[in-house]
């Protein structure tokens, strides 16, 4: 589905006018040439909408002539219920920037654009490019430090049920929260390399404009420390389970022990 918007007096509003719109937003369900027909409109290669789509795309940039994608991985709340699957995945969002149009291409709904879909970021204004892309990065930041957040609560309170019970639900739920840190340090990773590279090639031409500079520059440090926070999250994880691991252990060859001691007695009664 491909809509359009236009902002007027501080709200974002959707037009039918793909010609004097400010922003095209593009996400699933498509219909048949529906994007092949936005890149011939919007004159960018096929590639870019494609690429934007795949789960498995890495952040990066990537310029064509007059156009310029840009890549950066997001966390949503993963759609899939099994039990031994990440609780939350990351995706690509597409940022597709050319001298007629801001386009946005994401292969689910996502919570950093709906902010901006709800007029619930302050000072947006699809018009001022530049900004628009710094303050995607800033509200996905903010996402990935509050779904680290919740992790942590979640892990917090299933090492305290696990110090009463040994329910295989519990290590199952502890297993998930370590997938999702896995992919929360793998897309971490990528947007801090991708952003320090914007910034030592001035992708967006911020270097002279002292307000964007020192907001991207923030939210640089601000997805170094959700990474640190990731890292040392599943560190914890991993020596909680570790620990617990060992607790069993123990545990068995105190079973053990004590089993064999009752079979040799009653061998012993027996003989």
């Amino acid at each position: 589905m491909v809509s359009y918007f236009k902002a007027k007096a501080g709200e974002v509003f959707t037009v039918d006018d793909a010609q004097h719109c400010d922003w095209i937003n593009v996400c699933p369900p498509f219909k048949h040439g529906e994007l092949e027909a936005l890149a011939q409109f919007a004159d960018i290669p096929i590639d870019f909408l494609t690429d934007s789509l795949d789960v498995d795309e890495r952040s990066r940039y990537e310029k064509d002539e007059e156009s310029t994608l840009i890549l950066v991985n997001s966390p949503i709340l993963n759609d899939d219920s099994k039990e031994n699957e990440a609780i939350y995945i990351t995706i690509p969002i597409g940022i597709i920037l050319t001298p007629k149009f801001f386009i946005t291409v994401c292969s689910k709904e996502n919570p950093v654009l709906e902010k901006f879909l709800e007029n619930k970021v302050k000072g947006f204004n699809p018009s001022d490019k530049r900004l628009f892309v710094i303050q995607i990065f800033e509200q996905n930041v903010y996402r990935f430090l509050e779904y680290l957040k919740k992790l942590n609560l979640r892990r917090n309170l299933i090492e305290q049920e696990l110090y009463h019970s040994s329910r295989n639900e519990e290590l199952q739920q502890l297993l998930r929260i370590e997938k999702s840190l896995v992919y929360f340090v793998s897309s971490l990773s990528s947007n801090e390399l991708l952003k320090m590279k914007m910034k030592r090639t001035d992708l967006l031409r911020i270097h002279d404009h002292e307000d964007y500079l020192d907001l991207f520059e923030d939210i640089i440090i601000d997805n170094s420390q959700a990474l640190e926070m990731s890292n040392v999250h599943t560190n914890i994880l991993s020596g909680t389970m570790e620990a617990y691991a060992s607790i069993v252990s123990n545990n068995l060859n105190v079973i053990i022990h004590r089993l064999t001691i009752v079979t040799i007695i009653l061998w012993c009664l027996l003989w």
